[in-house]
């Protein structure tokens, strides 16, 4: 490819930017700097070669390096969300509201413990920590008091739970239907991450071969009946928090994207029919710049991966869409409000990487769940950054630095030896089993410990500047009732069903298990009829059986 070429292929890229503004006009009509400076919407260095195309090319087009859109934020900014859940649905419902009501542009759902392990609030397993660290949720009833008076064909909704995905996605699609609102409507993701709980972060349920069998049944569901919903939301954040590096985060985390599009493969779906509903969920860390090429390697490797070597010839299957979440790990108990400055930083990098959502976490994140105006300045975080700070007025900003091509280009290469190892050993799952990932990330988890005891990593407030009598903060705290009062909804609602319904739909669910079908419908009929989370998590255990940790 001449240079010439290449420059020809840059003014077919603007005579589509231009066909698609016509269809869907910028934010602004003139994006300018306060002195007035015309910003155009990318820049690009005077000469054009096959090394820019091949490595950075254009945003909106393969290998995504500068985006996933061609206009980015000038066109619609990131998904502004706030992760919020905690004790019973009717709070959590009026924080969502709240948060709706200060401009967040959608929903994101914590669920406590129970809820993410498949237990009823009133199992003896859920007690004490029934709605602890999010909503609980034991059965539509819950969730319909969760959304009530949230119109579900407006709001993306991100539902951070794994294990027992299928049943709460099934709980979301029966209260849109009661609001009449069709499937085909919804928007929104479903962590649905298996292999990282078993790497990182713990709440499992089952083997890994009926773990994967569930999250294939959800994508060939989602692809005919939910087709804009995200289906997997393939989770670097927890590999991060576990204490990865940012190499280790994108090697793994598309080691274990791999694995699903080989699953899903296996299972006889076509790679264009799943994978544009695949979508990612990385940390945002502390270091700026190499948080920033982060974004950018990944979404080049997952291009290069989905059409080189799966042959995915849709470009929506070669996106590489995420979600950003600050890093919880890197916020201190010790001065909370140097928390706002940390997440500043992080969402920042998050932005200028190219994030498609993002949540900014509370400055009380490392103490309790956050207060109602924890959560508000958290927000305006975002806020300040998308409509104050001018970073949305341009594509991809600091392409063409030095530094930060260098680091992207390293993040990429050293992530592709992870994953050549990983490949060598089998894939992703039989890295898992061998405990692989798990150790790689140990290591680098016990020296940064090292390194922050010692004194050798800084960390402002906690092991540096320290403060000798710190005021004590405002904190949430959750009903310790709670508990109680779940257990007699739950009672009420067992008294009012009609069980012998509930009894014939759970036994539906067992046959289907035991068989070869897809579960997803039957996990939805169960639902219907107001079967539990545990109920239907408790006949798949009968069937599929529980994972131990080695």
């Amino acid at each position: 490819m001449t240079t010439k070429d290449c420059t020809e292929l840059y003014r077919k890229w603007q005579q589509e930017l231009a066909a698609r503004l016509a269809k869907t006009p910028e934010r602004k009509q003139r994006f300018a700097t306060s002195s007035d400076i015309e910003i155009d919407p990318l820049y690009v260095p005077d000469r054009i070669d096959d090394a820019y195309m091949e490595k950075i090319g254009f945003p909106g087009e393969y290998p995504y390096t500068r985006g996933v859109q061609p206009n980015m934020y000038r066109g619609r900014l990131w998904t502004m969300r706030q992760y919020a859940g905690f004790g019973s649905a009717e709070e959590t419902n009026k924080r969502f509201r709240y948060l709706l009501e200060q401009g967040q542009t959608g929903l994101s759902v914590a669920f406590d413990l129970p809820t993410q392990i498949g237990y009823d609030s009133d199992d003896p397993m859920a007690a004490g920590e029934v709605g602890k660290v999010g909503v609980a949720i034991d059965s539509l009833e819950d969730m319909e008091t969760l959304l009530a008076g949230i119109p579900l064909d407006k709001v993306s909704t991100s539902m951070t739970i794994n294990a027992p995905a299928s049943v709460l996605l099934a709980m979301y699609i029966a209260v849109a239907e009661k609001q009449g609102v069709p499937s085909e409507k919804l928007s929104g993701t479903i962590q649905n991450d298996i292999l990282k709980e078993y790497i990182a972060r713990g709440t499992y349920i089952f083997p890994p071969k009926p773990s994967m069998r569930l999250i294939t049944d959800i994508f060939a569901y989602c692809a005919k009946h939910v087709p804009k919903w995200n289906t997997i939301s393939i989770s670097g954040y927890h590999i991060r928090e576990a204490g990865s590096t940012a190499v280790q985060e994108v090697a793994f985390t598309l080691a274990d994207g791999m694995a699903y599009v080989e699953a899903a493969l296996q299972a006889g779906l076509d790679i264009d029919q799943f994978a544009p509903q695949l979508s990612f969920f990385f940390n945002g860390h502390n270091h700026f710049f190499e948080e920033i090429a982060k974004f950018r390697a990944a979404r080049r490797m997952w291009a290069r991966l989905m059409r080189e070597r799966y042959g995915a010839k849709n470009p929506k299957s070669w996106q590489f869409r995420v979600h950003t979440q600050t890093g919880g790990s890197t916020l201190t108990a010790q001065q909370p409000d140097n928390n706002i400055v940390r997440v500043t930083i992080q969402a920042l990098a998050a932005v200028l990487g190219g994030t498609q959502s993002l949540h900014t976490n509370s400055r009380d994140e490392a103490l309790a769940l956050p207060t109602e105006e924890s959560a508000r300045i958290a927000l305006r975080t975002q806020q300040i950054i998308a409509f104050e700070s001018g970073v949305t007025d341009t594509v991809d900003p600091l392409a063409g630095s030095y530094y930060v091509e260098y680091l992207t280009d390293q993040i990429e290469s050293r992530a592709l030896e992870y994953l050549e190892k990983i490949e060598q050993m089998g894939g992703a799952v039989a890295a898992v089993e061998a405990g692989y990932m798990q150790r790689e990330i140990q290591k680098q988890a016990y020296e940064t410990q090292r390194k922050i005891e010692s004194g050798e990593e800084k960390v402002v407030g906690m092991n540096c500047f320290q403060l000798e009598n710190e005021p004590q903060p405002e904190l949430l705290r959750v009903d310790p009732a709670l508990g109680r009062k779940q257990k007699e909804r739950l009672d009420a609602l067992r008294a009012r069903r009609d069980n012998l319904i509930v009894e014939q739909t759970l036994n539906r669910l067992r046959a289907g298990a035991e068989g070869t079908e897809n579960l997803m419908p039957l996990i939805l009929e169960c639902v219907r009829s107001y079967a539990t989370i545990g109920e239907i998590c408790g006949v798949l255990r009968e069937v599929f059986g529980e994972y131990r940790a080695v």
